[in-house]
């Protein structure tokens, strides 16, 4: 709790924010759900499914990237609701991730597969959902309530365990199925070389977005204060406090 009545505030602001979030993307998925099992379109692709199974359908779902890191923002959501000020190593690596991950979700939908993506009815609610107001609330949402400061340089190679792993995943297999959930990952139609090379400039792409981030993260204030001195890592971390030496106040890690 905080006796500062305009930091209580926006920690509120910052709770409903994150919730309305969840709320979309639980909505979107349950949307998708229901699409699948009702025969209806793939809100990713397109796709109605008619030639595979309700297994299949039910993973191919599961292995778009865009399921997967708007999960994640869900994840990250509901902790913030539960606590806008969490901090700490492991959490500045999973509010990173999420942030990259949906990131490069909306940019990739918008720029290279929305062209080719005609949705109408439940299918398009659901992709406004995953595509449009997650990926966009989430950045915003960080950019007004922080807490800033929270990255470090070295807290990049850990955000990128989403994108990585799930790369590997899709190209491994593919080797089996000969299925691929994007276009410009699709072996069997751009080949091998074009695959992997697409699959490369997204990484790239995600190195500028991670190091973008960490900039902003170090200039541009947020409306939400980090915890105060002495409170404990949500994540379990150790507790800090400011103490004198060599005539200097400097941060302490009790944590060791």
């Amino acid at each position: 709790m905080t006796s500062d009545p305009e930091q209580s505030g926006r920690i509120a602001a910052s709770r409903w924010w994150h919730a309305i979030l969840a709320a979309v993307i639980v909505g979107s998925l349950i949307l998708q759900l229901w699409l699948i099992f009702s025969g209806g379109a793939d809100a990713n692709s397109g796709d109605t499914g008619e030639a595979v199974s309700m297994p299949v359908r039910l993973w191919r779902m599961f292995s778009y990237f865009t399921i997967d890191s708007n999960i994640v923002v869900l994840v990250v959501s509901v902790l913030l609701v539960l606590d806008p000020l969490r901090h700490g190593t492991w959490w500045s690596v999973a509010r990173l991730n999420a942030l990259l991950a949906i990131t490069i979700t909306g940019l990739v939908f918008d720029i290279v597969l929305a062209p080719d993506v005609h949705l109408t009815g439940g299918a398009l609610v659901a992709t406004i959902g995953f595509h449009y107001i997650a990926p966009w609330a989430f950045v915003l949402g960080w950019l007004l309530f922080g807490p800033r400061p929270a990255f470090r340089w070295s807290t990049i190679p850990g955000a990128f365990i989403l994108p990585v792993i799930w790369l590997i995943y899709i190209f491994t297999q593919g080797a089996f199925t000969d299925w691929y959930p994007y276009p410009f990952l699709d072996v069997t139609d751009v080949g091998y070389l074009r695959a992997v090379v697409n699959a490369i400039l997204v990484v790239i792409l995600g190195l500028i977005l991670a190091a973008a981030f960490k900039v902003v993260d170090g200039v541009v204030p947020s409306l939400l204060r980090p915890r105060r001195d002495g409170a404990a890592d949500q994540d379990g971390g150790p507790a800090t406090a400011n103490v004198r030496r060599n005539g200097n106040t400097v941060p302490h890690d009790f944590g060791g």
